[in-house]
């Protein structure tokens, strides 16, 4: 997005940024969440497996955090600080916020911030379209409830009790795919009737509609995240190609 929005070599400053964001945000996860994954056995969890120390993990994700602000603000002051915030947003929900039903609105929030953050790194730093915005709030939802499916058995055992685990797999699937759809006509709206979009719009709203039908089953569930993963780099590729111009 940074590219299109012709940030030029300010888009790989502010790639950078938000690369060392998600490292403090998934290495923070794992650490904070230790003992629980320890007491649920979880083999998809290094330290829970003994591999890495749970200390070197703190660290590494505090380092990355400090790392991540003068970087954010290199790419400018109101963009780097927002950048923060929707980092602030995931440490927020590794904090707590997850075993909440108000676990949606950090996803919520920080995938919005997206096309804000790049719009304001522009020259004036004017606001994105407010169509972005929406689809980008509705792909982070997505992607929070897909993300939890694979993870039901996991979350009963260490007490994860977000909105997706009150509402269950079943649901959290249509939820997602709910959503999916929302960002495919938000993005359309944004950019207008060309053909990448349409066609983009058309193929996400198809596999929005067929996930439920297609994730039936605890392994079949476990695709939900890629699914909804596919589905936005979809939406990204559609509206880099054809509507960059279009972001504010």
């Amino acid at each position: 997005m940074g590219l299109a929005a012709d940030l030029g070599a300010r888009a790989v400053l502010l790639g950078t940024a938000v690369l060392c964001g998600q490292l403090s945000v998934g290495w923070s996860n794992d650490a904070i969440d230790a003992p629980l994954d320890i007491a649920a056995a979880r083999r998809d969890k290094p330290i829970a497996l003994g591999q890495v120390d749970r200390r070197l993990v703190a660290t590494c994700a505090a380092a990355a955090l400090l790392g991540d602000i003068p970087l954010s603000l290199a790419v400018g002051t109101r963009p780097g600080l927002l950048h923060l915030a929707a980092v602030a947003l995931a440490w927020s929900y590794n904090l707590g916020l997850k075993r909440t039903p108000a676990s949606p609105l950090p996803y919520a929030a920080a995938f919005g911030l997206v096309p804000v953050v790049v719009a304001a790194a522009k020259p004036g730093s004017p606001s994105p379209r407010a169509a972005l915005v929406v689809a980008g709030i509705a792909c982070g939802i997505a992607a929070h409830f897909a993300n939890t499916v694979g993870d039901t058995a996991e979350d009963a055992l260490t007490g994860v009790r977000g909105l997706p685990q009150r509402l269950g797999p079943a649901r959290s699937t249509v939820v997602a795919g709910g959503f999916i759809a929302a960002a495919a006509v938000a993005v359309l709206v944004a950019v207008g009737p060309r053909p990448l979009p349409v066609a983009a719009a058309v193929i996400d709203v198809a596999l929005a509609a067929s996930i439920p039908s297609l994730l039936r089953g605890p392994a079949a569930r476990r695709r939900a995240f890629r699914l909804v993963i596919a589905a936005v780099a979809v939406l990204v590729v559609a509206f880099v190609v054809a509507g960059g111009s279009k972001l504010t």
